[in-house]
């Protein structure tokens, strides 16, 4: 996810944090604090994962499968998804040339 100073492009898709607090939370009628104690995570973790200001981590999505029967793939799917936007949204800063090999270079290129 881009640094939490920056806002996501506006043509990327919902953040998972966002699906989970329209899809499960606010529909169970759970407090921030009900729902972290439900998941046995802080209070903190899960506020910062529902408000888009972190990502969701496999560990938080099979809390969530296990707690509230939510896709733990489904949500993994969908925090990638939104990855590759904010990435591609960016992609002019990041500044990499193609590789060319030396041209006097013989031997093939080593990866490491």
């Amino acid at each position: 996810m881009p640094p939490a100073h920056r806002s996501p492009p506006p043509n990327a898709p919902p953040h998972p944090g966002q699906h989970v607090r329209m899809e499960i939370i606010d529909p169970l009628g759970l407090s921030v604090k009900d729902a972290a104690s439900a998941l046995g995570v802080h209070r903190v973790a899960l506020s910062r994962f529902l408000n888009e200001q972190a990502s969701l981590s496999p560990d938080m999505a099979i809390r969530l499968e296990k707690a509230f029967g939510a896709d733990m793939e489904a949500l993994m799917r969908m925090q990638n998804t939104y990855d590759i936007a904010c990435a591609r949204a960016r992609q002019d800063e990041i500044k990499v040339r193609p590789y060319e090999p030396e041209a006097n270079d013989n031997a093939q290129a080593k990866l490491i």
